[in-house]
């Protein structure tokens, strides 16, 4: 995960550095590592995995929670400053990974994230987890961190959020279960996107609360 946030007209904060993580979605060997390694390891730390689809399912929700800021036209610390927000994002969370684990997707872990990190994340009460999200997202970055969602809507293009949250409401419609939060939050952020329209918290938290 590289954390970068791009200010118009010509400035780009980096935010945080990221390992670049490569692997093979039909096998373990990964044909031409050392030339990868070469083309780009002066730039990037460069980890290999080999179950990297399920590296890919836990990359989908480390970017889950990117919705709700971009709903909010904020910055992730100031959107989950608030603890009724997180808790939001803890509801998202569990409700994608009860899906993903229902579809017999194994996660694997990412090098500098563990998938124990967020089967703990998901196992605690919801207000408990939601604290610990707050602090945690709060402490990313001390300039403010805009995630990609966000920043694609900004720049007036379509975000990848029928890749992050519309990936979790398709697995559930692939195996006949329901994702209706994930799938509310797909429907608003394209609402926002043609719209250019942000929503208040208060209005966020009432559509998730009835």
């Amino acid at each position: 995960m590289f954390g970068a946030t791009y200010w118009p007209p010509n400035r780009i904060v980096h935010n945080f550095e990221g390992n670049l993580i490569i692997g093979n979605i039909f096998g373990s060997t990964i044909e031409g590592y050392d030339n990868i390694e070469k083309a780009v390891g002066s730039a990037f730390k460069i980890s290999s995995v080999p179950h990297i689809k399920g590296a890919k399912y836990l990359k989908i929700f480390i970017n889950l929670n990117n919705c709700i800021p971009a709903l909010l036209g904020v910055s992730m610390q100031e959107a989950f400053s608030c603890l009724d927000i997180a808790e939001l994002a803890i509801r998202l969370n569990k409700e994608a990974y009860g899906i993903v684990k229902k579809s017999n997707i194994e996660l694997a872990s990412l090098p500098t994230y563990p998938k124990e990190k967020l089967q703990g994340l998901v196992s605690v009460d919801t207000q408990q987890a939601a604290g610990m999200f707050s602090k945690i997202m709060t402490s990313l970055s001390k300039t403010p961190l805009y995630g990609s969602i966000l920043q694609s809507m900004k720049r007036g293009k379509k975000s990848e959020i029928d890749y992050i949250n519309g990936e979790i409401v398709h697995l559930a419609e692939e195996n006949k279960l329901d994702a209706p939060l994930n799938k509310k939050i797909v429907e608003l952020v394209h609402r926002v996107e043609n719209s250019g329209e942000f929503f208040t918290k208060e209005e966020l938290i009432t559509f998730f609360n009835n």
